[in-house]
């Protein structure tokens, strides 16, 4: 399989998962949130960012859908590698509030350093050859 296929196959999962997570979040935030890593529902009026956490995702996830559908695939690399501060930034906050080692690790860890691996592939794919430099030929007297 070709390096631009399985770019391909992967920056679809990470749009199709985002997407999915994102609108779960939107839809049903109080099932979906214990599987984020966090030790309890928040709160108050806090329901709500598990909401806005939802759109974060979706928008996200659309965006990369835009690039790839639309053929930017080195936009979408660079998108995917700034996209990955969001999942790391997640790791970040469930460990910060006392959260799921594992889920912190397993889950928002991991998907992030998988969407910076697949960023820089994308990367690598779409760069341009660089030729090889010439050498004037002798002239002759």
């Amino acid at each position: 399989m070709s390096l631009k296929k399985i770019n391909t196959v992967l920056a679809a999962a990470f749009i199709l998962f985002v997407l999915w997570f994102g609108t779960e979040y939107i839809l049903s935030p109080e099932t979906t949130a214990p599987s984020f890593g966090l030790p309890s529902w928040p709160s108050g009026d806090g329901g709500g960012f598990l909401i806005i956490k939802g759109v974060r995702d979706v928008v996200l996830a659309l965006v990369l859908a835009v690039l790839l559908v639309t053929g930017h695939r080195r936009a979408l690399g660079w998108a995917l590698l700034v996209e990955a501060l969001a999942a790391y930034g997640d790791m970040a906050n469930v460990l910060a509030h006392d959260g799921s080692m594992a889920m912190a690790f397993g889950v928002h860890c991991l998907t992030a350093t998988l969407m910076v691996a697949n960023g820089l592939l994308l990367i690598r794919e779409t760069r341009t050859p660089t030729a090889a430099p010439t050498t004037p030929a002798p002239q002759s007297a």
